[in-house]
């Protein structure tokens, strides 16, 4: 044992006592003593090269790092030995990078470099801060002012305030720029208040007379612009686009036909819908996109269109499918048209700020109504007796009632917070839904001024189109979310989480939705002019077909037809589809 002990003392290097102090100074370790290590190795299970391996470890790694040049560990605190410039300055990790400058080298704590910790007093700080921001000058941070004393920004200042910060004021008085006073609050003319100019403030430069004429034409055009203006109604006027406005027997074009191998008078919707395949007319006119389509009520024999051309048109459905006559009387696009129930009179609402009442057959325009708001949908009341009355959605989120013989308002519901979208009668016409911008769907007794039902989910989107189902029980709306919602029609106007119809891309355009006649399927037209159409029951879609190279905005159902479809786009046409 004593041997083994012997060689371990020499492989550590045997020398003179001052020798070991030396080394251990220089950072290498200590050389272990004989008695732990006889310690370590009398018992009798304890291998002498257990001994070797705790104590000789430290000293081996420190010679690598010595002679191999290995890098320092930066998280280290302390170093006990004196390491080489290379052993220093080596990569962390890896071989060293060639490209790699001495700025690259440097330690960063923010983006510009290397900012160093620095004390400063707040209120040293906050008081040189204070004084440059009111007088404009502070003491130089770069310089050891107890040596000598330099000022940044206005020195002159500086130098005649004596340097005096504004904690200091109290000791010298700086004078505070004087106002006119007229504190006489009766003198309500002449009270100035602190609105006063400073008694040494100079006159404004005033402009020259080309900058005031110019400065005069802005101020002129900005007060047109937020005054609403009595804008005068643009002149009415129609054409008729056929030779005879009557016929051998007398019969005007709303004459229902009787030869077009469908009964327009029967109020018996078709057994079976199947889908519209090919195309097979269109009806072209307008010059600029078509806002949207309405079929004459009940028969259908009739067409009537509006037009971002300020026009509105009436279309032949069946026979020669002419253009019978044109409606001009909007000087901005028209928005939304509305038949009464006979189909004899028809509204019209436009950019303009007017609603007209318009003769269907003789074009004459009947009168006109406004409350200097962009009207967004117009809608007659169904009922027989009411026919006189009509309800309006604003751009100014009121629904505006008027009543046709006296041309005045007479009720108005204002409880949406955003433009009033859509109208629609449901229950037997004794209540009506509207939407709105603020994404909410109100249900309102007719002449009750207080919505009943406000349906408002967070998760629910603008519906700026909704549909009445030919049945009466449910209300298909389009929802911006790209899908449309159906909601029971009938008391609880709960929505039906069964049916929901997606699959087009409709986000941000007012494409209208409808039903076939027997219930079978939903049609909507979509932002990429496609038309969809889905099956009611199990709401797959089963087709979709380009129909318009611009947005189709609407689709209607021929509601005799069994599979005739009307749509409008944008693109100015408006095409039938079978």
């Amino acid at each position: 044992m004593s041997a083994a002990i012997a060689a371990l003392a020499a492989s550590y290097g045997s020398g003179s006592g001052s020798e070991s102090d030396s080394d251990s100074e220089g950072g290498r370790c200590p050389l272990p003593a004989a008695d732990s290590l006889m310690h370590l190795t009398k018992s009798p299970s304890a291998k002498p090269s257990l001994a070797v391996a705790v104590d000789a470890a430290p000293e081996v790694a420190v010679k690598e790092d010595l002679e191999t040049g290995v890098h320092l560990d930066p998280a280290v605190k302390e170093v006990q030995y004196n390491p080489t410039y290379e052993t220093m300055f080596a990569p962390e990790f890896g071989p060293e990078n060639p490209f790699r400058t001495q700025q690259m080298a440097a330690p960063r704590n923010m983006l510009s470099g290397y900012a160093e910790p620095a004390h400063i007093n707040d209120f040293m700080f906050e008081q040189q801060r204070r004084t440059f921001a009111t007088y404009g000058y502070a003491l130089d941070p770069s310089l050891d002012n107890q040596v000598t004393t330099k000022y940044i920004g206005s020195v002159e200042e500086a130098e005649k305030n004596q340097g005096l910060t504004v904690f200091e004021t109290g000791q010298k008085k700086i004078e505070k720029r004087k106002k006119f006073k007229e504190n006489d609050a009766s003198n309500i003319d002449g009270f100035l208040g602190p609105w006063a100019k400073y008694v040494d403030e100079k006159d404004v430069a005033k402009p020259s007379e080309e900058e005031q004429k110019e400065l005069d034409e802005i101020t002129a055009k900005r007060q047109k612009k937020g005054k609403l203006e009595d804008e005068k109604p643009g002149e009415e006027k129609t054409i008729l686009h056929v030779k005879e406005m009557y016929d051998y027997q007398g019969r005007s074009y709303l004459h229902i036909p009787q030869d077009v191998g469908v009964n327009l008078r029967s109020s018996v919707p078709p057994e079976k819908c199947y889908l519209p395949k090919k195309q097979i007319h269109v009806w072209s006119g307008h010059t600029k996109g078509v806002s949207a389509v309405r079929l004459f009520p009940l028969s259908g024999h009739l067409l009537l269109s509006c037009s971002m051309d300020c026009k509105i048109k009436l279309w032949e459905v069946y026979g020669d499918r002419r253009c019978l006559r044109t409606f001009i009387g909007h000087s901005k696009a028209v928005r939304d048209i509305c038949f009464n129930t006979a189909g004899t009179q028809f509204l019209s609402a436009a950019y303009d700020r007017y609603l007209k009442l318009w003769d269907t057959e003789t074009g004459q325009c009947i009168s006109r109504f406004t409350n200097r708001k962009v009207p967004y949908c117009v809608k007659f009341n169904p009922d027989e007796d009411k026919q006189n009355l009509f309800v309006a959605g604003m751009s100014d989120k009121k629904i505006v009632q008027w009543d046709i013989r006296s041309g005045e308002i007479v009720q108005e519901y204002d409880r949406h917070l955003g433009a009033v979208n859509t109208i629609v009668f449901v229950d037997e016409n004794r209540r009506f839904v509207s939407t709105s911008d603020d994404k909410s769907l109100r249900v309102w007794e007719w002449d009750i001024p207080v919505d009943f039902k406000y349906i408002a989910e967070p998760s629910m989107h603008s519906m700026p189109a909704v549909t009445l189902s030919p049945n009466g029980k449910w209300l298909a709306c389009q929802s911006m979310d790209n899908q449309i919602l159906i909601f029971g029609a009938q008391n609880r106007f709960r929505l039906n989480k069964k049916k929901i119809f997606k699959g087009h891309m409709v986000a941000g355009y007012a494409c209208q939705v409808d039903f076939s006649p027997d219930m079978s399927y939903v049609i909507s037209g979509d932002g990429n002019g496609k038309l969809n159409i889905w099956d009611w029951k199990t709401t797959k879609l089963y087709s979709r077909f380009k129909a318009h190279d611009k947005v189709c905005i609407g689709a209607v159902w021929h509601p005799h037809e069994t599979s005739k479809v009307i749509t409008c786009g944008w693109d100015g046409l408006i095409k039938l589809w079978d």
